[in-house]
């Protein structure tokens, strides 16, 4: 067992080898680049990105990252490609494949038969020498001096970079595509992720109990009106309009501050100005709006008027928090 002291040099090392390696890519952001940006832009197809082993892998999350940002992208594992998959590649689609050597056997025999498809071929490697490299139509250079592998065997930094490069050429793509967090929520509305994107206040809302007391109602009828619901608050509603707003802590420090109660009424009671947010906002938001102002119950309105309460409680619930 290594001391704690070599532990910590470890992964020390690999965490600065692998940020070095990645600061290094800076230099190969070139015209090639840009010219594989806008031909992507200009792509009727899609990008079939493939790849060998542990570039496999990465080539499998840079589609992942594709489609869920708006380039529409297919995975093709290079081994499978010379064995029938080669059919699902279009005439317009685009073909990236990675590799650190640029000269696995896979890749060799692949790389030829792209070309004689007439797909443009964009190259993601590490060797500028290879048979990869000499076939590619445009080369994304993802050259590491050394893998954070102590025997410079095990793809560490060479996977580091081209997943970095491969989030880089993304980025570059959903920004040219205006794309924004409503298309995101599109494609994104499961798990909490989505919920953040698209969850308006509204739905919250209507889920809920909308307490509402008049501004001459009583302490016991107020108590009451809060006990009825979860949410610890109720609505002072005079002519249908919004007065103010109640919640259990006002009853606390009214309980603290006074000995008889009989001559209170709600009006005496409630916060003239409560927080509000309209129905169509986003949930964040009032996530933003309760924790800027330390409470727990949310105003929730339609063109002004009283359309509910959301608590804390809610959007904790929905994973929003």
């Amino acid at each position: 067992m290594k001391s704690k002291k070599s532990i910590i040099e470890s992964a020390t090392t690999t965490l600065k080898l692998e940020s070095e390696a990645i600061l290094n890519l800076l230099q190969y952001i070139n015209d090639d680049f840009v010219e594989i940006v806008s031909a992507i832009l200009a792509c009727k197809g899609r990008v079939i990105v493939t790849g060998i082993g542990k570039s496999a892998i990465i080539a499998q999350k840079i589609v992942a990252t594709f489609n869920s940002t708006g380039t529409p992208a297919i995975f093709m594992h290079a081994a499978d490609a010379v064995h029938g998959d080669l059919g699902m590649i279009q005439r317009d689609d685009i073909v990236m494949c990675l590799s650190k050597s640029g000269n696995t056997p896979e890749i060799k025999l692949l790389a030829p038969l792209l070309k004689q498809s007439g797909n443009l071929l964009i190259g993601m490697l590490g060797s500028t020498d290879s048979d990869l490299a000499k076939q590619a139509d445009f080369i994304l250079n993802t050259s590491v001096e050394k893998e954070a592998c102590p025997h410079n065997l095990a793809p560490t930094t060479s996977t580091t970079a081209q997943l970095a490069m491969g989030d880089a050429l993304a980025v570059c793509l959903l920004e040219a595509r205006e794309f924004n967090t409503n298309d995101f929520a599109r494609f994104h509305p499961g798990g909490s992720l989505g919920k953040r994107l698209y969850l308006k206040t509204g739905d919250l809302a209507v889920k809920n109990e909308k307490p509402s007391i008049s501004p001459d109602a009583s302490v016991k009828d107020v108590i009451i009106e809060i006990s009825k619901n979860r949410l610890g608050a109720v609505v002072v509603i005079a002519n249908e309009k919004i007065m103010g707003i109640i919640t259990d802590g006002d009853i606390r420090r009214m309980l603290e501050n006074y000995t008889n109660i009989e001559d209170i009424k709600a009006s005496d009671l409630m916060s003239t100005n409560p927080k509000r947010i309209d129905k169509d906002e986003l949930a964040l938001l009032a996530l933003e709006i309760i924790k800027k102002n330390n409470i727990t119950q949310l105003l929730v309105t339609k063109n002004e008027e009283y359309f509910g309460i959301i608590h804390l409680h809610d959007l904790l619930q929905e994973g929003i928090i």
